[in-house]
């Protein structure tokens, strides 16, 4: 019984090994540039014995998407104390760390996985997974959102706030990534300017938003994102 246990131990962590190798390769490259036999050689074992533990590369390349979509909703974990902004930017500086560190892997998850055959079952079942992962991590940064707004029942202007800056925040990582043309720490600021923003422009239309505005603004210190936003279009309507 021993035996048995501690066999069935190993082979998990054979596989939490060879998941971790995937996803090194899969962070430096794009998948469909990484072999099977990559893998394995990385991993200092045989193809055959890798395919003991995967089927395929496609299996391998799917359970180490969810290794690191799980490492990147939990980059949007953060205690609930101090000055939104300053969260907020903490938050964008562990998001865009990620991105830095797994690039290609990070532009395949958010481009909704590698290439596959449209055609087959197989393909498209891989990819309503692969959409699930992404949409798992997009729930889990709105959630978090929510918990450091304090808002339980948020009102429609509110989700659509949150959601189209969750939205913003890839679309901006992902351009990024090509060529990486702005600074990093500049965007990242940007991005919780951003926020500000379309808080702000939702206020304009609703009575509930203004007072979550208020009560936002009357926490951020001097030196905090959103005075620095309001100092920036202060200056540039004068």
């Amino acid at each position: 019984m021993t035996t048995g246990v501690r066999r069935r131990m190993e082979v998990e962590e054979r596989r939490q090994q060879l998941i971790g190798v995937a996803l090194e390769l899969f962070s430096r490259r794009s998948p469909e540039e990484v072999s099977i036999d990559e893998i394995a050689s990385a991993a200092g074992i045989s193809r055959p014995l890798l395919y003991h533990y995967f089927p395929g590369k496609l299996s391998l390349y799917e359970a180490a998407l969810k290794r690191a979509s799980e490492d990147l909703a939990a980059r949007f974990v953060e205690p609930e104390e101090g000055p939104l902004g300053a969260r907020l930017l903490r938050v964008m500086r562990r998001f865009f760390d990620f991105v830095d560190d797994h690039g290609p892997g990070f532009s395949a998850l958010m481009r909704s996985g590698p290439a596959v055959s449209a055609g087959s079952a197989r393909s498209r079942d891989a990819l309503s997974r692969t959409h699930a992962l992404i949409d798992s991590v997009r729930q889990a940064a709105y959630v978090q959102i929510l918990a450091h707004l304090r808002v339980q029942d948020p009102p429609a202007r509110l989700e659509l706030v949150i959601r189209s800056w969750i939205s913003l925040a890839e679309s901006t990582a992902l351009l990024w990534l090509d060529g990486r043309r702005v600074p990093r720490g500049e965007l990242e600021v940007q991005l919780v300017h951003d926020f500000g923003a379309l808080v702000a422009v939702s206020a304009a239309y609703d009575a509930d938003m203004a007072a979550l505005l208020r009560g936002v603004l009357r926490d951020e210190p001097n030196d905090g994102p959103f005075s620095d936003l309001i100092t920036r279009l202060v200056a540039l309507a004068s």
